[in-house]
């Protein structure tokens, strides 16, 4: 009678251990470089930081209204 078996315990629990392992380890990376990517800053395109100068300058009263409203349109563009 062959013995081709012998030697092997678990026949498929371990390869489904190992998958299950892999498994583990992908979704583990897979969170860790989800949760890096958060953190990255997004950087503001110039018309927003433009835009949020302008602002800026409104609320200290460095511009009026009229000024405020000629330069956001033509930011705008």
């Amino acid at each position: 009678m062959p013995y081709w078996h012998y030697g092997t315990t678990g026949g498929w629990v371990v390869p489904a251990l190992v998958i299950i392992g892999l498994l583990v380890v992908l979704a583990a990376a897979a969170i860790v470089a989800a949760l890096l990517i958060r953190r990255v800053p997004k950087s503001a395109s110039d018309e927003d930081r433009a835009m949020g100068i302008l602002r800026e300058r409104f609320a200290r009263g460095e511009i009026d209204q009229d000024e405020y409203e000629r330069r956001r349109t033509a930011l705008g563009r």
